[in-house]
């Protein structure tokens, strides 16, 4: 079994579990921060070690569209080439389907895509999606899915409901196949990817479709664009109803500190999102008393850590004037600083979070952060 809960909190469905890939085992629940290309913006293989960051998500279709697929299984699969000692998990690249600079159409057996390098046309079927991400070589790949925007009408969403279900079967079958001589400890891991808007009838769809294929674990897809918090637990708590207990659930894109603590709560496990870093270059910290808007003018002569509960190396040795004044002026180490910081925040904020799990008292540790966080 790959996936196996050690401590749940009784108060909520708050849980801690243990991932077993083909790297090596990871503690449940993690946040993974976006590694493209094969690096987190900013920060280096090594400082996410000294952050102790378990797991990273790449982009297996960008990879592949700029040579980097041929170049990672040279080296032996995207961990060695990083030098990075984490779990590896790559995305199938679906999300780019909504890139009006490399996708041309779809249909039930792929995806047409343009290499805005060269020019030349793609079709990403299924399973040339999966013989990609086995030679990025991650630990954890996820199946093609056609994500539907927020605004997209409910028949637009079915149609992607519709070709996500086909994809998944067909990535499933191959996978499976490509792997049926190697042992299980030494296996890619693969994620089915929930999808259905904020309608209930076509996640229940979409998730019953996935369950009868028994995939490793379960993606939560399509969220982070625009939808309200209400209406994403909504649809999270639904799921979670239907997604077998021994099953670990990813809800992808959601990197708010608070909306991942309240996810916890319902028991999700893994979450990514490039919101913490992005927000980081554009100056808004992570603390415990909230978000801290760092290019306000109050800031520009402020001798204060960003945060004075933080133990980081930035809050240990920068000002908040510093990193502001570099983040004003395109400074690179401003940039650096601040996204340290955000993911070193992050990572520690599911630490206490799991801590507060084994003794039964997250419910509290999360109306503490939930006072200081607004949704």
């Amino acid at each position: 079994m790959a996936f196996k809960i050690i401590h749940e909190d009784k108060k909520t469905k708050a849980r801690i579990g243990i991932l077993k890939t083909k790297k090596g085992t990871i503690e449940t629940p993690f946040f993974m921060p976006v590694a493209t290309r094969g690096s987190v913006k900013g920060l280096t293989s090594e400082e996410l070690h000294e952050i102790k960051i378990s797991a990273v998500i790449s982009n297996a279709l960008i990879l592949y569209l700029r040579s980097g697929a041929e170049i990672l299984k040279k080296f032996g699969g995207i961990g060695n080439f990083m030098k990075y000692k984490g779990v590896n998990f790559s995305d199938s690249g679906g999300f780019q389907m909504y890139s009006k600079s490399i996708y041309i159409k779809s249909n039930n057996d792929g995806v047409f895509f343009k290499n805005p390098l060269t020019g030349e046309k793609i079709f990403m079927t299924p399973e040339k999606n999966i013989k990609l991400q086995l030679d990025v070589g991650s630990d954890v790949a996820m199946c093609l899915d056609s994500m539907p925007l927020y605004h997209n009408s409910k028949k637009e969403i079915e149609e992607a409901v519709k070709k996500t279900s086909l994809w998944a079967k067909k990535c499933k079958e191959h996978h499976d196949l490509i792997q049926k001589n190697i042992s299980k400890e030494k296996r890619q891991l693969l994620f089915g990817i929930i999808q259905g808007g904020i309608y209930k009838d076509l996640r229940e769809k979409s998730a019953k479709k996935l369950l009868k294929l028994n995939f490793d674990g379960y993606s939560i897809g399509g969220f982070g664009l625009g939808e309200t918090i209400k209406e994403e637990f909504s649809v999270v708590k639904q799921l979670k109803k239907l997604i077998p207990e021994n099953k670990p659930v990813y809800l992808m894109g959601i990197g708010n500190p608070l909306e991942i603590l309240k996810a916890i709560k319902l028991g999700v496990d893994i979450f990514d999102s490039r919101m913490p870093t992005q927000n980081a270059r554009h100056g808004t910290l992570f603390t415990s008393n909230g978000k801290l808007r760092l290019l306000k003018k109050e800031y520009e002569f402020d001798k204060f850590p960003i945060d004075k509960n933080c133990n980081c190396f930035v809050c240990r040795n920068y000002s908040r004037a510093f990193i502001r004044y570099q983040l004003i002026h395109e400074e690179l180490t401003g940039k650096k600083l601040a996204t340290y910081h955000n993911i070193y925040f992050l990572q520690k904020l599911i630490e206490k979070a799991k801590e507060r799990i084994q003794k039964g008292t997250f419910k509290e540790f999360l109306n503490e952060i939930e006072n200081n966080y607004e949704e």
